[in-house]
């Protein structure tokens, strides 16, 4: 499958915002968003004049980099959001923290969504004891993700598990870091969901 191989603090400057998709390191002097905060390319520093269009796609790109989808997957994911009941919006923003690579990034096993999708696409975590390697698998309530016994020495999970006071564990999880599991306790919703998104403008945006 395709996927971003470029510089990701090039998509935090783009977004003028911090993304975290670096991890820890987006917490230090070396976040490359703290020593430029403008967008990247020459013409970066310049006042920036943006549509109503214009605003829409940013805040969809900001949302699609930030969980790290394709184009393709984030407009699946706006379709399956728009046919349930609700609020598209908040629908769209509970999927995609139910994604499996989300959760485990959530509940503390890694230091950014794309080491957490490596980790479940490397099969070291199991769904309710059974293998799960597809990192956007949809967990519900009730469901346990359990670190394999084999993958518990991990310096990057150690070190993930170590940090994690620093993120905090979102009130629909609940994570027992002893045993290296976790369990579903609700369903996310848009209040879990802290970042600055304003998920109307994708909503107007794709309604066009």
């Amino acid at each position: 499958m395709a996927r971003y191989r470029e510089s990701v603090c090039r998509l935090c400057r783009r977004e003028r915002m911090k993304l975290f998709l670096k991890g820890d390191r987006c917490y230090t002097d070396k976040c490359a968003f703290e020593r430029h905060s403008y967008p990247p390319g020459q013409h970066g520093q310049g006042r920036a004049k943006f549509s109503d269009f214009g605003i829409q796609l940013r805040e969809k790109q900001k949302v699609r980099r930030m969980y790290g989808l394709l184009e393709k997957q984030f407009r699946s994911y706006f379709a399956a959001a728009d046919r349930q009941k609700g609020i598209t919006g908040a629908n769209l923003l509970t999927l995609l923290e139910r994604r499996l690579d989300n959760v485990v990034y959530r509940l503390g096993f890694a230091n950014s969504r794309a080491q957490a999708r490596q980790l479940v696409r490397h099969n070291h975590f199991l769904v309710n004891g059974k293998k799960i390697n597809i990192p956007s698998y949809l967990v519900n309530v009730g469901d346990t993700i359990e670190l394999k016994e084999k993958s518990r020495k991990i310096l990057q999970i150690a070190e993930a598990l170590g940090a994690v006071a620093r993120r905090g564990i979102p009130q629909w999880l609940e994570v027992d870091t002893e045993n290296f599991r976790g369990i579903i306790r609700l369903m996310p919703s848009r209040e879990d969901v802290t970042m600055p998104i304003q998920e109307h403008l994708i909503v107007e945006l794709y309604s066009k």
